[in-house]
């Protein structure tokens, strides 16, 4: 179910559109499983995936007033802290979801290979209310986007990295849902080797309350679409099916 937490800022509009941009396989998974494929944090490609800007970790330092017997233990102390907040890469899985009022010919480029794709349209509303019935607790909330050499971001909650990226992904735009499957304790806190989540995690949705539109990607062949229809009177759905509205978009002179 979805659970609000202050660390999670909903967009300030609840119906704002949001889009899920996916090839036509991924689309399949989704109808045959019922649920939204939520990736473990270490699997994105983005090197700086719940990391620190530069300035919470230089704010890490020894008082003057340290003892020289105790900096040792400090700095020990220090570097258990930031190899805990690397562990949690693995404990962590994040669905992502583009927020715009149209569509994004930015988006169809990052998440597509090809044309044989298509977009996922819902609302943040929809999204939540289609989690009501799932065992786990989703957060969802709006990534900020920020300059990790000279800002810094809430370092109390260990989950504030995941809601934090870098200026030079502010493209996306993106809104987050987010699960923690959080390692089970061992003899000296946290189990850290158990493994919850292998790769990510499948979290059932509502798709008749998610869904509301479904968009073919520009240029995408004819024969996509009636694809894509009668896959999903497969399922038993009957979601509409439109072209991207950009293919009707010509330039004039």
């Amino acid at each position: 179910m979805y659970i609000e937490h202050p660390t999670f800022i909903p967009p300030d509009d609840p119906n704002v559109k949001i889009w899920r941009y996916i090839d036509f396989n991924k689309f399949v998974s989704i109808l045959d499983t019922g649920s939204l494929w939520f990736t473990r944090a270490d699997q994105f490609s983005d090197q700086f995936e719940g990391s620190s800007p530069k300035m919470n970790i230089s704010s890490r330092k020894a008082t003057p007033d340290i003892s020289k017997a105790d900096i040792p233990i400090f700095n020990n102390l220090i570097e258990n802290t930031s190899q805990v907040k690397r562990q949690w890469l693995k404990y962590v899985a994040i669905n992502c979801w583009h927020m715009n009022e149209g569509e994004s010919t930015a988006m169809w480029g990052l998440y597509l290979k090809s044309n044989e794709g298509l977009a996922i349209q819902s609302t943040f509303n929809r999204l939540k209310k289609s989690l009501s019935k799932t065992d786990e607790k989703v957060y969802i909330g709006k990534v900020k986007y920020i300059d990790y050499e000279h800002q810094v971001i809430e370092d109390a909650n260990i989950l504030s990295p995941f809601v934090h990226k870098r200026k030079n992904f502010e493209h996306e735009r993106e809104l987050r849902a987010l699960v923690v499957k959080s390692p089970p304790p061992g003899p000296r806190g946290l189990n850290f080797s158990v493994e919850t989540i292998r790769g990510g995690i499948l979290v059932s949705a509502d798709l008749t309350i998610l869904i509301e539109n479904i968009y073919t990607a520009p240029e995408a062949p004819a024969w996509l679409i009636k694809l894509i229809e009668s896959i999903i009177k497969k399922y038993g759905y009957n979601f509409l099916v439109l072209p991207s509205p950009m293919v009707d978009s010509k330039p004039q002179y």
